[in-house]
C-alpha cells in the first residue's frame, strides 16, 4: 500500500500549517474509469444467480476491490475499473470460494467455475456475523434480577442486572459497540493457546480474553458488570456449540434490487487504525466535494486518513493539539495483559492524542472533527465567568473539543469548546450552525461557524444549553428550576433532566430545533429522544422536551431526520427503525413532561427481518447508527431510511410504505462493521454512475476483519444501478 503521511511544518497557537497533499483538481477534470469486465458464473453447466463476483488488485496506489452480484442466468459485469490486472473470483451462499482467475478491463467473456459446499458447515464459513450470533442463547428471563456469585449460592449474574431486557441492552451497548460479534474471531477460541495459557475450559478463556490488549480494561469492566461467572458461561456455551459443529441457518441470496448493487473498496489507514467514521460531502448539500477525497478519522492515532477515489491514492494528516501533545492525556490506557496479536504494545493515544471521533464536511469542503486539543477547562466556561452561557449554566470540564481542516490550504484551526464533543451535525441556516452532543453529558452545544470564520473568536462563536423541561406549562423556561431527579419537585417550577446524548440531528426546516438520542440505562433500557428549541435569544429562550422510545424497543443510538422534520431513531439492541411525529402529540409540556411518557401516539416502528438469538425474539444484528437519504443519493427514493447493519456486513434500507427491507451486503472481506455513513452526488446528470453511498470498516480491532493481522480498514462505496449488468 503506497501511502503518504503528512508531517507538521509549523505550529502556532490556534492555526497550524501542515504539508499539503497536491491540491485535488477541479471536479470537471476528474472522472471515474469506464473499464469493465464481464462474464458468467457456472456450477458445472448450471448458472449461479445471486452470488458475488469479486475483483481485487494491488496494482493501484492503494489496494482496490470491486464487487457485483450475478443475475439469474449467472451473468455479471464489473464496472468502473481502473486499468490494472485483477484477481477475479466468486463467493456465494451455498458455495465454496472459487479459484481466482486473472482479468483486465476489456475482458468480456470471463467464465468463473464454482462448486457447491460439501456440507452446511463449509457453506457457513462466509455467513455474516449476525447469523453465527444466532447460536448464542441469552440467559433466560427467570435468571433476573441476578442472584450473585455461584460460591454464595447465586446464579452467577449480579443483582444489578434487573431483567432480560436489561441484559440485552447492556450486551449490545457495551459488548457490541467496539466490534462485530459473530465473526470468525469472536465465535471461536482457536487463536488462543489453551495449553500455554493454562485454560481448563471455555469459561476460563472468556474471562481471560476479555481483558487483553488495547481495549482490555474496558472489555473486562463491561464483561464483569453482568457477573463474570454467568457471563462466561453464556459465552462459553456459544463457542462450545460452534466448536462442536453447530451451524446457523443460511442467509438468503441477494434478490431483486439487491442484485443491482455495486460495491467498491479502497484500503485506508494502517493495520492498527481504529477509524470511527468517514465523510464524503456536506450532509445538507451532497454535491459538495464532487469526485473528491473521502476522509476518515483515526481515533487512536489522531489522524485524518484520506482516500482519493479517482486516483486511488491514500494518505494521512495528523490532527494537532493546542497543548504540547506529550502532555495531553489520552483515554486509551496501555494493555493490562498482552494482546494475542500485538503483545503489550501501547497501540493508541501515545504520539498524537487528538482522539477524533466524528467528522463532518461544510459547504466549502472543509472537514470538521470532534477532537481533543487540551486538558484543562478554560476559565470562560466556568462559574464566575462573564460569558452569558457560563452565567446561565456554568460547565466544569470537557474531554474533547473541535478542529477544522481545510484541504485547500492544508491548515487546521482548533476550537476550544466548554462542553464535550462526540458527534457533530450542521444545520441548514445562514450561520452554518454546527451542533455537538457530549456522549456522557446532557448538554446541547453549538458553534456559529459563520461568526467563527469572520472573527476566529471561539468564545464569541459558541453556545450551549442544558435540558430544561417546561413542566409548569407556561411555555417558557425560568429560573429557578427543579433539579434533575428531585424527589419532591415543585409543580410551579420547570424541571431539569440530564439525559446523556449519544448523537444529535438538527431539523432541516428550523435550525433552532435539534434532536438527540439517549441510549438509556439500567431500569430505563428503552431510552429517550430529547428535543431542544434554542429560540431566538439563547440560552434564556432554550426549551427542551423528552420522549421515551416505545415499548418493545431498546437502545436508541443513531438518530437522523427526514425532509419533513421527523426524527428517525436506530434501535441498536432490538434492530428497528422508529420514527417520531411530534405533530401527533396531544401534549408536549406541563406536569409529568419530564418523565418522557407523553406522546406514545407519535411513534411508528418497523422491525427488521434478520436472525434472532437462540430461544428469544431479540435480533442479532446491531445497528450502530442510521442515516436518512433526504436527497435520494441511493436511488431508492427520497427520505429512504438506512440502518448500519454492523453485525450483518450490510447497510439495511427500509421502504416505509411497504415495510420491505433491502440489504446492501459486503461479502468480502468479512467483518464490515460500520458506525455511520453518508451519500454524495458527484454528477446529478450521470445517473447511478454519479452517485454513491459511503461507509467504512469502523471496528476498534481491525485485525478482526477477514485477513487478520496486517489487514487495514476500508472505505466502502455503494451504487445501485438499474440492472445487474449495467456499465
Amino acid at each position: 500500500m503506497k501511502q503518504r503521511f503528512i508531517a507538521v511544518i509549523s505550529l502556532v497557537c490556534v492555526t497550524l500549517a501542515w504539508a499539503v497533499y497536491a491540491q485535488v483538481p477541479a471536479a470537471a477534470k476528474r472522472a471515474y474509469p469506464e473499464g469493465f469486465i464481464s462474464g458468467r458464473v457456472l456450477n458445472g453447466t448450471n448458472p449461479e444467480g445471486g452470488v458475488w463476483v469479486i475483483a481485487e488488485t494491488h496494482e493501484t496506489n492503494t489496494p482496490f476491490v470491486k464487487i457485483v452480484v450475478t443475475d439469474e442466468a449467472g451473468h455479471f459485469t464489473l464496472p468502473q475499473l481502473p486499468d490494472a490486472t485483477y484477481s477475479v473470483w466468486v463467493r456465494g451462499y451455498g458455495l465454496v470460494d472459487s479459484a481466482k482467475v486473472k482479468g483486465r478491463p476489456g475482458d468480456t467473456n470471463l467464465t468463473l467455475a464454482v462448486q457447491s459446499a460439501k456440507d452446511a458447515r463449509e457453506a457457513a464459513k462466509v455467513y455474516p456475523g449476525d447469523y453465527w450470533l444466532s447460536l448464542l442463547e441469552p440467559p433466560a428471563a427467570g435468571n433476573f434480577p441476578g442472584t450473585g456469585g455461584v460460591a454464595n449460592g447465586g446464579n452467577g449474574f449480579l443483582p444489578s442486572i434487573l431483567s432480560q431486557d436489561d441484559w440485552m441492552h447492556r450486551f449490545k451497548k457495551d459488548c457490541n459497540f467496539c466490534h462485530q460479534l459473530g465473526n470468525q474471531l469472536t465465535r471461536t477460541l482457536t487463536h488462543m493457546d489453551f495449553n500455554k495459557l493454562g485454560f481448563k475450559s471455555h469459561e476460563d478463556a472468556w474471562l481471560y480474553r476479555t481483558s487483553l490488549g488495547v481495549r482490555g480494561t474496558s472489555m473486562a469492566a463491561a464483561f464483569l458488570q453482568f457477573g463474570g461467572e454467568g457471563m462466561a458461561k453464556t459465552m462459553a456455551n456459544w463457542t462450545r456449540a460452534v466448536e462442536s459443529g453447530a451451524v446457523p441457518p443460511a442467509p438468503p441470496r441477494p434478490q431483486g434490487i439487491e442484485r443491482n448493487v455495486v460495491v467498491t473498496l479502497w484500503d485506508i489507514g494502517g493495520p492498527q487504525d481504529f477509524m470511527h467514521d468517514e465523510i464524503a460531502t456536506d450532509k445538507n448539500k451532497p454535491t459538495v466535494n464532487a469526485y473528491g477525497p473521502i476522509y476518515a478519522v483515526s481515533a487512536g492515532h489522531g489522524t485524518i486518513n484520506v482516500v482519493d477515489p479517482v486516483t486511488n491514492d491514500a494518505w494521512k494528516v495528523v490532527i494537532p493539539t493546542r497543548e504540547d501533545p506529550r502532555k495531553v492525556t489520552t483515554r486509551f490506557p496501555p494493555a493490562a495483559r498482552p494482546s494475542n496479536f500485538w503483545g503489550m504494545e501501547h497501540l493508541w493515544g501515545q504520539e498524537h492524542p487528538a482522539d477524533p471521533h466524528n467528522p463532518m464536511m461544510d459547504e466549502r469542503g472543509r472537514v470538521w472533527s470532534t477532537s481533543k486539543i487540551r486538558n484543562d477547562e478554560p476559565a470562560f466556561c466556568k462559574e464566575g465567568s462573564q460569558n452569558k452561557y457560563a452565567k446561565y449554566y456554568p460547565l466544569k470540564n470537557s474531554f474533547r473539543q473541535a478542529s477544522v481542516y481545510d484541504p485547500a490550504t492544508g491548515k487546521f484551526e482548533l476550537i476550544d469548546t466548554c462542553y464535550s464533543t462526540h458527534h457533530l451535525q450542521f444545520a441548514s441556516d445562514a450561520d452554518r450552525t454546527l451542533y455537538f452532543n457530549e456522549l456522557t453529558g446532557p448538554i446541547f452545544g453549538w458553534v456559529n461557524t459563520r461568526r467563527f470564520d469572520q472573527t476566529h473568536d471561539e468564545q464569541l462563536s459558541q453556545g450551549w444549553c442544558p435540558q430544561i423541561i417546561d413542566t409548569n406549562g407556561d411555555g417558557r423556561i425560568t429560573k429557578p428550576w427543579n433539579a434533575a431527579d428531585n424527589k419532591k419537585p415543585d409543580p410551579k417550577l420547570d424541571t431539569e433532566v440530564r439525559k446523556p446524548l449519544y448523537a444529535l440531528i438538527p431539523d432541516p426546516n428550523d435550525a433552532n430545533i435539534v434532536w438527540g438520542a439517549s441510549e438509556g440505562a439500567t431500569g430505563e433500557e428503552r431510552g429517550y429522544i430529547v428535543r431542544l428549541n434554542r429560540g431566538t435569544a439563547p440560552p434564556e429562550s432554550c426549551i427542551s422536551e423528552v420522549y421515551r422510545v416505545p415499548k418493545g424497543t431498546l437502545n436508541p443510538r443513531g438518530i437522523d431526520i427526514d425532509s419533513q422534520g421527523h426524527p428517525w431513531v436506530a434501535m441498536a439492541a432490538t434492530s428497528q427503525w422508529a420514527r417520531f411525529d411530534r405533530s401527533k402529540c396531544a401534549r408536549t409540556n406541563g406536569p409529568g413532561a419530564d418523565k418522557g411518557d407523553l406522546c406514545a401516539e407519535g411513534w411508528t416502528v418497523w422491525q427488521t427481518q434478520g436472525p434472532r438469538f437462540k430461544n428469544t425474539n431479540y435480533p442479532t444484528d446491531f445497528h450502530y447508527f442510521g442515516w436518512v437519504d433526504r436527497f435520494n443519493v441511493s436511488g431508492l427514493g427520497k427520505d429512504t431510511p438506512i440502518l448500519t447493519g454492523s453485525n450483518s456486513d450490510s447497510l439495511v434500507a427500509l421502504d416505509p410504505a411497504t415495510g420491505k427491507w433491502t440489504y446492501l451486503r459486503v461479502p468480502y472481506p468479512l467483518g464490515f462493521y460500520q458506525r455511520g455513513m453518508d451519500g454524495r452526488i458527484d454528477d446529478p446528470q450521470a445517473g447511478w454512475k454519479g452517485r454513491g453511498l459511503y461507509a467504512n470498516y469502523g471496528t476498534h480491532l481491525v485485525w478482526h476483519i477477514e485477513g487478520g493481522k496486517g489487514t487495514t480498514g476500508k472505505i466502502v462505496k455503494f451504487q445501485i444501478r438499474p440492472d445487474p449488468l449495467a456499465h
